[in-house]
């Protein structure tokens, strides 16, 4: 846990620039640096995106899996703009937001406001100490995040995960695969924008710290990010 406040800090300002850039019709991922778009990857990279598997928060089988219904209470840990532009506007279940990046915060509650939508609460801060209370939630998610911590700080996210939750309630959560072919360039397009992979644990290690908390129903990698997907349920 050595130094995260600044490197909080440091993802925090990374993904406000994101969104003012985006503000203004830019787009980080297509503005590379030159020596990215030189990469070998970079080919395989700009296809994804084109076919819209860029980003794994999106998948239908994370919905499939957490059954969203009009009663349950579902957060999204780290979310980005996931409400925005991976469907979980059109959940039935009510929609609590967390992420450190203040401008993605007030970009959500604009984009709920003028779409009138239903949102428990938008919450700006870290995702290792939320504001919720004991098993509050029914459902929720932590796609694209875990990636950005080491060891001490992902055990402390997983614990307030389980704290927040209900007892055997769902939640999906990925972590990179360090052995995927796209590993290596994700993890430098992420550092050139500020925010580099700092996952220092095997896949096994990982499960080890998880199975303190939650029992795995399935894993499945996601090839074109690199990244591994864990279906969850939580542990009494």
């Amino acid at each position: 846990m050595k130094n995260i406040n600044s490197h909080l800090k440091a993802i925090a300002q990374s993904y406000d620039r994101a969104i003012e850039l985006g503000r203004n019709g830019i787009d980080s991922y297509n503005n590379l640096p030159e020596y990215l778009m030189k990469d070998p990857d970079y080919i395989n990279f700009q296809t994804a995106r084109e076919n819209g598997l860029d980003s794994d928060s999106g998948r239908i089988e994370i919905k499939a899996f957490l059954s969203p219904a009009v009663n349950a209470r579902f957060v999204d840990l780290g979310c980005c703009l996931n409400l925005m532009f991976n469907g979980y506007d059109q959940w039935p279940s009510t929609y609590y937001g967390v992420d450190i990046s203040t401008e993605t915060i007030k970009l959500l509650r604009e984009f709920s406001e003028k779409k009138r939508l239903r949102v428990g609460m938008l919450h700006c801060g870290s995702i290792h100490e939320t504001p919720f209370e004991d098993n509050y939630f029914h459902i929720g998610a932590c796609i694209g995040v875990l990636e950005y911590y080491e060891k001490a700080f992902v055990r402390e996210v997983l614990i307030e995960i389980h704290r927040i939750l209900k007892p055997y309630s769902r939640f999906v959560l990925d972590i990179p695969d360090h052995a995927g072919k796209m590993r290596h360039f994700m993890n430098l397009v992420e550092t050139s924008m500020g925010r580099p992979d700092k996952f220092d644990m095997s896949m096994e290690e990982f499960e080890e710290i998880l199975l303190d908390f939650f029992e795995i129903e399935k894993r499945e990698k996601i090839d074109a990010v690199s990244m591994v997907q864990y279906f969850l349920k939580r542990k009494a």
